[in-house]
């Protein structure tokens, strides 16, 4: 099991990686400023998605994390 500061360190360094520093430090200020319920956001992320194209996108995901 990983720490808490192991898993902090992982999350901002993927958010680093993806959004670049200033907009990761954007993003870590909008989710602190406004109440934000993962599990409610979650619900809809992938409501335009088929079944299907989910399936291909985790696929290409771990495809993408092999590399």
């Amino acid at each position: 099991m990983r720490t808490d500061a192991v898993i902090r360190q992982e999350g901002m360094d993927v958010l680093i990686e993806k959004l670049g520093k200033v907009d990761a430090e954007r993003f870590i200020t909008l989710i602190i400023r406004e109440p934000f319920d993962y599990t409610k956001w979650q619900e809809n992320l992938f409501e335009d998605l088929t079944v299907r194209e989910l399936s291909e996108k985790a696929m290409e995901c771990i495809k993408n994390n092999e590399e």
